[in-house]
């Protein structure tokens, strides 16, 4: 799933995206559910998509669908705050300077297509990511200002929440993810919840030296925790929730230990 402007669809809404907008992926599960008549259903995502699917999953909390089997997120974005905090940091230039060179093309090109709702004008005047936040996302979103936006959009308010089975795999390096938005007592104690913390990984950067299935190994875990998910649902309903509670409860929601060694 593309979000809002991204894939070559700007044209598609006068509208920014911004970390906030579960409601779009709960649209689409809602399609899929009525319309494609799916009854076995994951959605997994990535930095602030993962953020976004935790986000949903939080928020239909106990209403959640049968047909939604489970969450997988990786590295994500759980704490806008505090990811823009660490972005900010000089050892993280290079982070942000890409961040606003791929926000001043897409605001550019949204200013050509929606003249009257964008302008560039000060658009060489913002600098750093809060900034942008402070002065582009949070008015266009609907936000008092970027600290608004920041708590709004943030999964970590509601991920206590959750009740559909929801892997998290984080890495305790990651430069821009601070490993402790993952440490939260809504995380720990929440027994839907499983954490994978690997030593090493970046942010999303979790390839193995190893070729075969684990070279990609993250996306190996998901396709896994999908499979166990769907199996237990086969075994029997009640077996499933037991079982996802008791893991989680031996795990204390943190894996430290299952390491990978990434580039």
């Amino acid at each position: 799933m593309n979000q809002r402007n991204c894939g070559g669809t700007e044209h598609l809404t006068p509208t920014l995206y911004d970390a906030g907008l579960s409601g779009d992926y709960r649209a689409v599960l809602e399609e899929l559910i009525e319309r494609d008549a799916f009854s076995e259903i994951f959605f997994a995502g990535y930095s602030l998509g993962g953020n976004l699917v935790l986000k949903m999953a939080g928020e239909l909390g106990p209403n959640a669908p049968s047909e939604l089997r489970g969450i997988c997120a990786v590295c994500p974005s759980i704490d806008p705050a505090a990811a823009a905090d660490a972005i900010a940091q000089p050892h993280n230039i290079l982070y942000e300077r890409y961040f606003m060179m791929r926000y001043r093309r897409l605001l550019q090109r949204k200013a050509r297509l929606f003249p009257d709702r964008y302008s560039i004008e000060a658009l060489d005047q913002i600098e750093g990511l809060r900034e942008w936040d402070e002065a582009i996302t949070a008015p266009v979103g609907g936000y008092l200002n970027a600290a608004d936006c920041y708590y709004q959009t943030s999964a970590k308010r509601v991920v206590t929440g959750i009740r559909v089975p929801t892997l998290i795999i984080a890495a305790q390096d990651d430069p821009i993810i601070p490993f402790a938005s993952f440490c939260d007592p809504a995380i720990v104690d929440n027994p839907f919840i499983s954490l994978i913390a690997t030593r090493y990984g970046g942010h999303c950067g979790f390839v193995s030296r190893y070729a075969g299935d684990e070279r990609f190994w993250a996306e190996s875990r998901i396709v896994d925790f999908c499979k166990q998910q769907l199996q237990m649902a086969c075994d029997s309903p009640m077996k499933m929730q037991e079982t996802v509670r008791g893991r989680s409860r031996r795990q204390n929601a943190i894996s430290v230990g299952r390491t990978v060694e990434a580039w």
